[in-house]
């Protein structure tokens, strides 16, 4: 339950895929170190930064990404880019290709939240279109394949315009400070660090073998 003026905690979404993308990269690389050990000994793991990288990248492509909706607004984690927006600065929610936030300043697009394809399309059902914010709808009621709340960008879109509309319904949000309100942005440098270093590790590995 939501308290008066934000909700009691943050809510993140990420795809449901990245849990088994996930599970299978570890799954891929941990018999791979298993492998590695059993032919070759436990000196194997001194090579073992291909492995490590490939992990590495499915948790930055998969699994980091994500959309969090907090008490002051919403932060979209892409792998390179963090971006926050206040709810504030929040104009229009669009789902087209991807959950995209519209602010005065720009748009940002959630890497977490792509729109459909032509399966999950078609995977959609009546229930999927109904109980939607009310600005998920377009003219006639019409919903667009992206607002559907069995897709990524719909369900993400779906908690962003709740508490976005319960936020405006409340009058917890100033529209006068729309135009001043700043959206923040910043490199994900740490994880792009660790990325690159592995990477690294890993050409200079096959170099030496």
């Amino acid at each position: 339950m939501n308290s008066p003026t934000g909700p009691i905690q943050t809510t993140v979404f990420r795809p449901r895929s990245s849990r088994w993308i996930l599970a299978i990269a570890g799954a891929v690389v941990a018999m791979g170190l298993i492998a590695s050990v059993v032919t070759s000994g436990l000196q194997a793991l001194a090579t073992a930064a291909p492995l490590l990288a490939v992990a590495a990248v499915a948790w930055w492509l998969f699994w980091f990404p994500a959309v969090v909706v907090g008490p002051t607004g919403v932060q979209l984690r892409n792998p390179v880019q963090t971006v926050d927006v206040p709810w504030a600065g929040l104009i229009h929610v669009d789902t087209k290709y991807a959950l995209k936030l519209v602010t005065p300043s720009g748009s940002y697009s959630a890497w977490a939240a792509p729109a459909p394809g032509v399966r999950g399309t078609h995977a959609g059902k009546p229930e999927h279109m109904q109980n939607l914010p009310g600005t998920s709808y377009g003219a006639g009621g019409s919903v667009r394949p992206g607002d559907l709340s069995n897709t990524d960008s719909g369900l993400a879109a779906l908690l962003v315009r709740s508490e976005w509309e319960r936020r405006v319904d409340s009058g917890l949000i100033d529209v006068d400070a729309t135009e001043a309100a700043r959206v923040e942005r910043r490199i994900n440098w740490q994880p792009l660090g660790v990325i690159a270093g592995l990477l690294l590790l890993s050409v200079i590995t096959f170099a030496l073998q």
